[in-house]
């Protein structure tokens, strides 16, 4: 069964894409027109996560480090960069192979992202690190990925438009979380928007994703790009937005190999677990997809891919 977006609560995004200074030959999404999405009922910020989730206290910059370095936005260009113990006022743009930045404090400042991996770069690893806008100035998103493969284990990230956005990678372990609104903003914490790279595939497991607003996502698999194949999403605490979960369904093709096992949804910030309901655009036929051990928080109950 492939639910349809007819809820105002659930609007087909105005996709904000790439931001305007992303290389050329970025390609731009295609939107369907709808009407520009505004939350109607806002919470002020997300219940803390209990049980081990993610949250504040295991993400993030771990307490007592000291973050050595301060500076403004700065761009890597060296291949194997450490970025450890930074706390930078800007953004971080990654222009090179196998970098990590750790232990390092992002405060965006700008309409465009926290940290950036360019197209035809690969191997970036963010770890116990913390993004987010100022919450004056729009952050459109916490990491953009725009390369190849991405590792994000432990981050929290916050009043931003959008979390993370990566078609490929392993994104675990981390807290995504409040995102602030901007007029016209579709919002999602964890969103992909097209097919995985060959040979890679898309793992977001064991995160508390949380949108406190009434649109769009907390997790997101689009087809703006490229029929949605390759994904797991397992063991991941969901709450908020239109549906909590966008499972990979469009109109460029079948999803295949969509493994979404064991995920807990929250009825914290909305009574059915997303302002319309827990999940939607689910291929049941697709080629490999599995929906198996989804439940909600309280009680236990099963998740049904057709809520």
């Amino acid at each position: 069964m492939t639910p349809t977006r007819t809820s105002t609560a659930t609007p087909t995004r105005t996709l904000p894409g790439t931001p305007t200074q992303t290389p050329p030959g970025t390609p731009t999404p295609t939107p369907t027109p709808t009407a520009t999405p505004t939350p109607t009922k806002t919470p002020t910020t997300a219940p803390p996560p209990s049980g081990g989730w993610p949250g504040p206290g295991n993400t993030g910059v771990p307490d007592g480090t000291e973050l050595v370095r301060k500076t403004g936005s700065i761009v890597i260009k060296e291949d194997g960069k450490v970025i450890d113990g930074w706390d930078v006022t800007g953004d971080i743009t990654v222009e090179a192979d196998n970098v990590t930045i750790r232990n390092t404090r992002v405060r965006g400042q700008t309409d465009y992202w926290g940290i950036l991996q360019r197209e035809g770069f690969s191997g970036l690893k963010v770890e116990d690190s913390e993004i987010f806008g100022n919450g004056k100035q729009r952050t459109q998103f916490g990491i953009l990925n725009q390369g190849k493969l991405i590792t994000i284990r432990r981050v929290d990230i916050h009043t931003i438009s959008n979390g993370i956005l990566t078609d490929q990678g392993l994104i675990e372990d981390s807290y995504v979380h409040d995102p602030k609104y901007y007029s016209g903003d579709h919002t999602d914490m964890i969103m992909s928007t097209g097919t995985a790279a060959a040979g890679t595939e898309l793992i977001i497991r064991r995160n508390t994703v949380i949108n406190t607003l009434d649109q769009t996502g907390a997790i997101a698999l689009f087809q703006d790009f490229g029929v949605t194949r390759n994904v797991t999403v397992q063991g991941n605490l969901l709450a908020g937005g239109g549906w909590s979960l966008y499972a990979g369904a469009g109109r460029k093709g079948l999803s295949s190999n969509i493994k979404v096992i064991d995920n807990v949804f929250s009825r914290k910030v909305w009574p059915k677990g997303g302002y319309a309901g827990p999940v939607s655009y689910w291929d049941s036929n697709g080629p490999g997809n599995v929906w198996k051990g989804n439940t909600w928080e309280s009680g236990g109950a099963s998740v049904l891919a057709a809520d």
